[in-house]
């Protein structure tokens, strides 16, 4: 069930769901806005909420009951969606985890892969139990996320460290998040693995940017701390750390902040450019998806970001959507500082490479935009329809790239 009706068009900027959010996970609120007896109120969204919800990240009650009931209905396009969790080999019960003392991205010697993998498989086992109460998915998934706890003390590298700490931290939280309840799983020490492992990397990053011209780095890599920061925020019931990422997500320094990463709007065409559009298109891809994680995990806690700044996200998802659909769009020349003097570099043509790439990003911000707020977003509407069922981790390739997103969308948002 939506939280909002489909027929609903509440003002499109900067709306708090958080008093919907005041009961049990959310239960009774989906309930009175399905029956239209709810309304949003307006906010700034600046403060965490008093009492946090849970699960209440990526997936809250809300979406896990509608999966689950659709699912077990066999209802498409969910029943489609849950055959693609459960053809990947990351979500079967058999998983064995790999944890590691020392994770390594970038440099020498390697081994971070063995922490997405793990990752996955637990986030991809914690669906199957929550769509399909299957108690051996449950089992590994515990398995897997206690195994790393006991044993991860380190993430480490050459600046690709900041990556690692960010995409797997916001990752693995969410996971855990899933899990939190269950029989077995040590919360309080995997809170624990994430307050001193992930979470110094995450602010220190966001505070230094590893000692370089604040401009140096792209969008992606405060976003993916950010991510991190606002999970762990969540996870932990730490307010202080919640406020600090949606601090930073509206007035923030760095390329991660909304302004700065989607630095020019052009509101007559309803587009806005992302800060790596002048890049490539992957990596502006992997944008929407850290963007779309963020504001769906600060939704799931009563927090509209997907609407902040007169829907400046959405516009800049428009534009990434129409250009990778082979449609022209309108660039303005992009400058930025590098390296530690902030030297200059410009930008002054959209980038096509990995143009079309497929990334399992779309379908949060299509059943967002499209159905829970009644929007018109006909490019991020064919972009979800020519990705969709979407998959998740190992259904992209082995590589990195294939990682960066949990994915599911399709499962998990249709609406």
């Amino acid at each position: 069930m939506s939280r909002t009706s489909p027929h609903q068009h509440p003002h499109p900027t900067e709306l708090s769901r958080r008093g919907l959010l005041k009961t049990a996970g959310g239960v009774t609120a989906a309930l009175a806005v399905g029956a239209g007896s709810a309304t949003l109120t307006a906010g700034t969204a600046d403060a965490a909420p008093a009492t946090f919800t849970h699960p209440g990240m990526l997936h809250a009650y809300g979406e896990l009951n509608r999966a689950k009931v659709r699912v077990a209905a066999g209802d498409d396009p969910w029943l489609t969606g849950w055959q693609r969790l459960t053809v990947n080999r990351h979500s079967a019960a058999t998983w064995t985890p790999n944890p590691q003392a020392t994770i390594i991205r970038g440099g020498t010697g390697e081994n971070y892969g063995t922490l997405y993998n793990d990752i996955h498989a637990a986030y991809q086992n914690a669906l199957r139990w929550k769509i399909a109460g299957t108690t051996a998915n449950a089992d590994t998934a515990v398995r897997i996320l206690n195994a790393w706890s006991a044993t991860l003390t380190t993430v480490t590298g050459n600046a690709d460290r900041f990556l690692a700490a960010g995409l797997y931290g916001y990752q693995f939280a969410n996971a855990a998040e899933l899990m939190r309840d269950y029989a077995g799983f040590d919360l309080a020490r995997f809170k624990t693995m994430m307050l001193n492992v992930f979470y110094p990397l995450n602010n220190d990053f966001l505070l230094n940017h590893n000692t370089a011209c604040i401009t140096n780095y792209w969008a992606n890599w405060d976003l993916c701390n950010m991510n991190s920061i606002l999970a762990i925020g969540i996870l932990c019931d730490d307010a202080a750390k919640y406020d600090q990422a949606v601090n930073y997500f509206k007035n923030g320094a760095g390329n991660g902040s909304l302004t700065h990463a989607i630095p020019f709007v052009y509101d007559s065409q309803g587009l806005a450019q992302y800060q790596e559009s002048g890049r490539d298109q992957g990596h502006t891809m992997l944008g929407m998806g850290e963007l779309g994680a963020f504001c769906e995990m600060a939704w799931s806690q009563g927090d509209d970001l997907y609407g902040y700044g007169d829907n400046r996200f959405m516009k800049c998802a428009q534009y990434v959507a129409k250009y990778n659909l082979g449609q022209d769009v309108p660039y303005t020349t992009y400058t930025w500082g590098t390296g530690q003097s902030c030297a200059q570099q410009s930008q002054t043509v959209i980038s096509s490479a990995s143009r079309g790439e497929i990334r399992p990003v779309w379908d949060i911000l299509y059943y967002h935009y499209a159905r829970r707020r009644g929007l018109s977003v006909p490019y991020i509407q064919a972009m979800a329809e020519s990705v969709r069922p979407e998959g998740g981790g190992g259904d992209y390739g082995t590589t990195s790239g294939g990682f960066d997103q949990l994915g599911f969308g399709t499962l998990m948002y249709a609406k």
